[in-house]
């Protein structure tokens, strides 16, 4: 496959390497030993997940809240609907709930620097619940914003891994429905093609180089996921979307990923649709790594990028 992108230029530091090499060498055989196991396995291994959420973090009041139907991890207060608000649509292969040490600590960051209120759905998880159960949980939320009376020009929209691919998901919901679109979205290390395990070509050409995600854990993802659905609905696979009227997206990804292609190809059909997009690709860092900056400080800089590209598009909206 021909590749055009620009590696970001930063420079990553030996330690950080050295913990890239770590992971490879010790989680990368522990995700791939935990896909293996059964289906009561991975239902108490969410529940040992799920919880322990702090009373604040990052300054921000944290609460658990029923928005519309669905619920939801809320930070700041949702009455004060003239705020900017961060609709954060947390990673884990579909499988596992919001960690708060991972996903709520960078989603707090995001808010306190944008000075705005944050909502994370608890969206149902495969294997028990399968598509689209996720995908109708972040559209509730979505619309629930709506009828709080938050404007959709103050929304930002933000995930990583399977939240990226949750992201242009919900966004292809909110055309369907006609219902305003967000300022941005930022889908981070997202998967969009559900319908292969093996392609896009990233998939087999970096396995030797990704540091957590094994190819042999997606078809258990898939499974979970998909079940008897068709893997190419675009819903599942935003690969295969008509991204047409989408609001500015801001990709990030790292170049030794195996969803490297995933979203180049993403990008690439963005763009070809006439959509305003931005594109980094970094060198080194793992899957998902803004939300790594506890392991891997250079990291730092890409929150400053997503924070950046927000509040360009949160002023412009206004």
């Amino acid at each position: 496959m021909k590749r055009e992108y620009t590696t970001k230029d930063i420079v990553i530091g030996e330690r950080s390497r050295k913990r890239v090499r770590w992971m490879r060498r010790l989680l990368l055989p522990l995700v791939r030993l935990l896909s293996l196991l059964p289906t009561s396995f991975t239902v108490r291994f969410q529940a040992r997940l799920a919880g322990h959420l702090p009373d604040r973090c990052k300054m921000l009041d944290v609460d658990y809240d029923v928005l519309g139907d669905s619920p939801a991890i809320v930070l700041g207060d949702l009455s004060r609907n003239d705020q900017p608000v961060v609709l954060y649509l947390h990673g884990g292969a579909f499988l596992m709930p919001a960690m708060p040490k991972a996903h709520l600590r960078f989603h707090a960051t995001l808010c306190q620097e944008l000075e705005a209120l944050g909502v994370m759905p608890d969206y149902r998880l495969a294997p028990l619940h399968a598509f689209p159960a996720a995908l109708d949980d972040c559209e509730t939320a979505y619309r629930s914003l709506l009828e709080r009376g938050f404007a959709a020009e103050k929304i930002v929209v933000a995930g990583e891994s399977a939240g990226g691919n949750l992201v242009l998901g919900l966004l292809q919901r909110i055309r369907a429905a006609g219902l305003p679109m967000p300022c941005c979205a930022v889908p981070i290390s997202a998967v969009t093609e559900m319908a292969r395990v093996y392609a896009p070509p990233s998939r087999v050409d970096n396995q030797n180089k990704e540091a957590m995600l094994p190819v042999t854990s997606f078809p258990n993802m898939v499974k979970g996921y998909v079940a008897e659905g068709n893997g190419a609905n675009p819903e599942l696979s935003p690969l295969y979307a008509d991204y047409t009227d989408f609001p500015p997206l801001y990709f990030l990804v790292g170049e030794d990923e195996v969803l490297l292609d995933d979203t180049l190809l993403a990008s690439r059909q963005a763009r070809r649709a006439g959509v305003e997009v931005e594109l980094d690709v970094w060198p080194v860092l793992p899957h998902a790594f803004p939300l790594l900056d506890m392991w891997f400080p250079e990291a730092r800089q890409a929150a400053r990028d997503i924070i950046g590209f927000a509040r360009q598009h949160l002023r412009s909206g206004s």
